[in-house]
């Protein structure tokens, strides 16, 4: 679910790697993808440091000069506020300026150091990897690319009339996204994940009408047991089947697709074996069933084949099947 292309911040040596750190390499977040030479980079701390405690005291010997200043005012009993210049306030500030400067400065060097140590942002595997032991490394440069596997997503495209009976998750909603059944057949053995609608793509495909929506799977490596142990692990680009469930429909009766007929009516053979042509609502449809209400009871016989010349209430006979 997440991808980040992880980049270093500093430039230089590499001098230590992961052993993880390969195509496919797993890691928890915080772990030790690889490391910079950091020599150059702790010197400069120890020169931050001793530029901040030159700045302090600086400071406080101005700070001492500035008291010196007011006190020798004050026993001359002059009126009236001292010059700045004789209570040294332009210098005063100036060396406090400065230990900002070198405080901010001795953050920077910390910083840079603390960067020499590239970790995994979050729980991931290597998707992609640009260097390796004893290469050099600019800042900027990308050093590996980083994918998650606390979560897969899988995107499933639907005919448009099929997004009312889902639940797809809104921001300004609670509600939670229907549920959604992941299978994957390897050879002769099928695997199953359970996930959940999370969002839907906001668009639609101009060519086939298709919506998208996205069904969210926790855990797809199964690194936290939340899977049988067989389960493989769910990678991307794998073709998967996914079942969603969706509103729950009463009084509808599921029909082979090619028991519909033109203008949505069923043709259905009369106890009197003529034929009975009955309108019907086509409440869903999939690749090969659809689900109708209308006047159809259980023990009806539902035509099939095709007949030249169909008319209400032509005599039919039916087919022998012996023959």
């Amino acid at each position: 679910r997440h991808e980040a292309a992880l980049a270093s911040q500093v430039s230089g040596r590499i001098v230590e790697t992961s052993p993880n750190l390969l195509v496919g390499g797993l890691f928890e977040e915080g772990d030790l993808l690889f490391a910079i030479e950091d020599t150059d980079f702790r010197l400069a701390v120890q020169r931050a440091q001793a530029a901040l405690t030159r700045a302090q005291l600086d400071l406080r010997t101005m700070e001492g000069q500035a008291r010196v200043g007011r006190r020798e005012w004050e026993r001359l009993g002059l009126e009236g506020e001292p010059d700045p210049l004789v209570v040294y306030e332009p210098q005063l500030e100036s060396a406090q300026a400065d230990v900002k400067s070198a405080r901010a400065q001795l953050d920077q060097t910390l910083l840079d150091l603390e960067r020499t140590r590239i970790n995994a942002p979050f729980n991931g595997r290597i998707a992609r990897k640009e260097v390796d032991l004893g290469q050099y490394i600019n800042a900027g440069s990308t050093a590996v690319l980083f994918a998650g596997t606390n979560r897969a997503e899988v995107i499933i495209p639907l005919p448009i009339e099929d997004l009312a009976r889902l639940n797809i998750p809104h921001p300004s909603s609670e509600r939670p996204g229907s549920e959604a059944l992941v299978r994957l057949r390897l050879g002769t053995v099928v695997f199953k994940w359970s996930g959940r609608i999370t969002r839907s793509l906001g668009e639609v495909d101009p060519q086939g009408r298709m919506a998208r929506v996205v069904v969210d799977i926790i855990d797809p490596y199964n690194l936290k047991q939340t899977w049988p142990a067989e389960n493989p692990s769910l990678e991307p680009g794998m073709f998967v089947t996914v079942e969603l469930k969706g509103e729950y429909l009463d009084d509808v009766v599921p029909l082979p697709r090619k028991a519909l007929r033109s203008n949505d009516s069923v043709w259905i053979a009369s106890e009197q074996n003529t034929l009975d042509i009955r309108p019907v609502e086509v409440v869903h449809r999939e690749e090969q069933t659809v689900y109708v209400r209308g006047e159809i009871e259980e023990d009806d016989r539902i035509i099939l084949t095709p007949l030249p010349g169909a008319a209400a209430g032509m005599k039919l006979r039916q087919r022998d099947e012996s023959r």
